[in-house]
């Protein structure tokens, strides 16, 4: 899935279960998904954030709120909801569709168009670059790698991205949009990378908002949390056994393997061992930092068309960075907010001394705020490889 590995643990303990593996899952939390859970009631978001105070009246019920640490949506065509249809965790969960994607420019914030009707409807485009974006839409709509008579003169060995944008006469505007909206790329790297990835996430972008209609993402009711938990069920109910409230005391090393995990005096022996990075600090290193503003409103985000649930995507030319800021957004209409309240984060790579002047334009379009609670995290990929060791998140990224 884009944006960012998420919830490994669970997913891979499920999966595993399946297929017949002995596992083991520990948490040294009272709660399953570690960083990828959603906190309740919101007493405990506002502990875990260091806010003395209570929540206000205002805020209504604290076990009506699910909040999550870190924001995801759902492709409806992507490999985490295939994998939930294939497991039947969809048994677990109900969703909804997102209600719309938008994408900043100059200031404003603009739908990404979900028909032709609203691309050809937009502000995004002028009228030739909507012709031109059509006939690129078109072009990735028809492709296949495996057959030459739909490359129309891009080898998908040879021909980059900017090569293939150049091609279409794309505007820099419609190329934001394009790589950044509905690609979703955080950066502009891809630009300069071979073009079939960038062509295949075109496609699962249209294949997943062909489903569903208002957009192409779906989130689950009642929070992220509750996924982690279906994949619990999953492999309970396959022989898995789940741990809670577990410490790691020690992961047991034997030849520069990975043997076991010691917790409160007893072993536990594996094969192999997959944790997020906060059980294994000595075998990560820290490569660069997200800052997460985590926002509770008591209004939809304006220009959403009073939405319940979207996500803004500030593209990095629009606002002179190297990389993108999102904001998702859901609300009481998920089950994970009060009547009435809004639940937006807004989330970006760091890339100078002061974070949060960097993630202010994304702050700005949610105005008024009734709460924050600001995060920083680090972006942590493994050093070692050959040691049976995973780590499950190589970044926290947005």
């Amino acid at each position: 899935e884009r944006f960012f590995p998420w919830c490994l643990e669970c997913i891979l303990s499920g999966i595993m279960s399946v297929n017949g593996k002995k596992v083991l899952h520990m948490d040294r939390n009272p709660y399953y998904g570690g960083e990828s859970s959603s906190i309740t009631p919101l007493e405990e978001l506002y502990k875990r954030f260091g806010i003395s105070d209570s929540p206000p009246e205002s805020m209504g019920r604290g076990r009506d709120w699910n909040v999550d640490l870190i924001p995801k949506f759902l492709m409806a065509n992507g490999q985490l909801v295939k994998m939930l249809l294939y497991t039947e965790v969809t048994r677990y969960l109900d969703f909804k569709v997102v209600e719309g994607s938008f994408v900043y420019k100059g200031g404003k914030i603009y739908k990404v168009p979900s028909t032709e009707t609203e691309a050809l409807a937009s502000n995004l485009m002028g009228m030739f670059e909507k012709r031109r974006f059509r006939k690129f839409l078109v072009f990735v709509a028809n492709f296949d790698e495996n057959d030459p008579k739909t490359f129309e003169g891009v080898d998908p060995k040879l021909t980059t991205m900017g090569e293939v944008y150049k091609k279409f006469d794309l505007g820099q505007d419609v190329i934001d949009f394009t790589g950044h909206a509905l690609a979703l790329y955080r950066t502009d790297d891809y630009l300069e990378q071979l073009c079939l990835e960038t062509i295949n996430r075109i496609k699962l972008y249209s294949e997943s908002l062909a489903r569903y209609g208002k957009s192409p993402y779906l989130y689950p009711l009642y929070g992220l949390g509750e996924l982690p938990q279906g994949f619990a069920r999953l492999s309970a109910i396959y022989g898995g056994t789940y741990m809670l409230n577990k410490p790691v005391d020690e992961i047991v090393m034997e030849g520069g393997h990975v043997v076991g995990v010691k917790s409160e005096g007893e072993v536990a022996r594996c094969k192999q061992l997959i944790c997020d990075p906060s059980y294994i600090p000595d075998r990560v290193h820290k490569v660069g930092q997200v800052i997460r503003v985590i926002c509770v409103l008591s209004h939809p985000i304006k220009n959403t068309n009073d939405a319940n649930s979207c996500q803004i995507i500030i593209p990095q030319n629009q606002v002179n960075r190297k990389s993108d800021i999102y904001v998702c957004m859901i609300s009481y209409a998920h089950n994970v907010a009060a009547q009435g309240k809004y639940i937006a984060i807004a989330s970006t790579t760091v890339e100078t001394s002061d974070p949060e002047a960097e993630i202010e334009p994304a702050l700005e379009l949610l105005e008024p705020i009734d709460q924050k609670f600001l995060h920083h995290g680090p972006t942590m990929p493994p050093l070692i490889s050959k040691q049976h060791v995973t780590t499950s998140r190589t970044s926290t990224s947005a």
